[in-house]
């Protein structure tokens, strides 16, 4: 097997949540060595969202398979001296702690640099480590609605919050490639350069589409349920059978297609209300009742083989269940076995594959599981071990 493209890079990360262990676990899958340093007796407080996967959290076990966990109270000074001794053999350095508790330990970027020029410092904040918000907190769903995504989910009859951490998730991304970005510099150009994220800018990336859609078109996407804002027909139907499924037309040859093999209408092709996307989408109302009434004259089966069969890109509404055993994921064999504390668990392969490269996968760690390793690699004897436990340090 080729040996994995971060091995012999070591991570420290003061994280919590979902943003910042996203963006480590991913550096872990390449090979990173990652050491997750938590609190003593309470760890990572995602570790309490819920308690679904044999006892663990499901937010924890997706988000820390492949790391260290080494307890520590950095509030006491020699928590910070062992921090130190790590930081010195580290190449990279992620947190995402409270407004202004990075700095008030002196784990803010530019006090790093000046102690440790070659370190890369990750910074993730809700809305910048500077400027007006700079000391508000964000939680995922708070930027949602900040940057207006909330907005536009759900339908005519409320907004409705994305089903999973979307900023977090964003902002850990961008972590993930700013780290990559920075390694790469540092080894080509000698230059360890700071990497900060904030979960508004990247929830705010996100938003790009729609925001210049308002800004150029004098007001916002409307909120539509399943249905797209600038295209039809796309959108769920329910068929005969009370199944819903999924139908997106992406352009003229499509829209062409649906009329004369599915809708069985091949005069709509050139109806003046629908001649164009623009004019579909301001005549959606006739035009979905059309593509509805077709719908219940067949069972969800029938209206997807011949959906397929006219080459109509279409979905059945999965539950989560569903998506469980999706053959997509079962045929391509993306699910690997991964330990957590008294049991294995099935999780899915990183989305991305290199070629001869299998990621790691290996377990998800016990809170301070490898505490004692680590300060004895550091050098710490086992009576010196045994009083930073008595008090209270590790």
């Amino acid at each position: 097997m080729t040996e994995l493209p971060l091995a012999g890079i070591t991570v420290v990360s003061v994280e919590q949540a979902v943003a910042a262990p996203f963006a480590t676990r991913q550096l872990a899958d390449l090979g990173a060595r990652v050491i997750k340093v938590e609190r003593p007796g309470e760890g990572d407080f995602a570790r309490r969202y819920d308690t679904t996967v044999h006892g663990e959290s499901s937010y924890f076990v997706w988000l820390n398979r492949s790391k260290e966990s080494l307890t520590l109270d950095l509030k006491s000074a020699r928590g910070r001296d062992v921090l130190e001794q790590l930081l010195v053999g580290a190449d990279v350095f992620v947190q995402n702690l409270a407004p202004g508790a990075a700095a008030r330990l002196g784990l803010d970027a530019a006090s790093l640099r000046e102690r440790y020029p070659s370190l890369i410092p990750c910074t993730i904040t809700g809305y910048g480590s500077e400027g007006p918000w700079a000391d508000r907190k964000a939680y995922d769903l708070l930027v949602q609605c900040q940057t207006g995504l909330v907005s536009l989910t759900g339908n005519e009859h409320g907004a409705a919050r994305a089903g999973v951490s979307v900023a977090d998730i964003a902002a850990g991304m961008y972590a993930y490639s700013g780290v990559l970005t920075a390694l790469f510099t540092r080894a080509t150009r000698g230059v360890a350069r700071a990497v900060e994220v904030s979960l508004f800018e990247a929830l705010a990336e996100w938003m790009s589409q729609p925001a210049l859609y308002t800004a150029h078109g004098g007001t916002q996407p409307p909120r539509i349920g399943t249905r797209h804002a600038t295209i039809a027909p796309y959108g769920t139907f329910p068929a005969a059978d009370g199944k819903d499924v999924l139908l997106s037309i992406q352009n003229e040859r499509e829209w062409a297609a649906l009329c004369e093999r599915f809708l069985e209408r091949p005069d709509l092709v050139d109806d003046p209300r629908f001649a164009t996307g623009p004019d579909r989408v301001a005549h959606r109302d006739a035009l979905d009742a059309i593509v509805a009434e077709r719908f219940r004259a067949l069972d969800s089966r029938e209206v997807r083989e011949l959906l397929d069969a006219a080459g109509i890109a279409n979905a059945g509404v999965n539950t989560v269940e569903e998506f469980l055993a999706h053959p997509v994921l079962r045929e391509r064999g993306r699910w690997r076995d991964v330990r957590v504390p008294g049991a294995v668990v099935p999780a899915l392969l990183p989305p991305v594959d290199l070629a001869g490269v299998d990621p790691r996968m290996d377990a998800v760690p016990a809170l301070g599981e490898h505490t004692e390793g680590i300060l004895t690699a550091l050098g710490h004897s086992a009576a010196d071990i045994a009083a930073l436990r008595a008090d209270g340090v590790v």
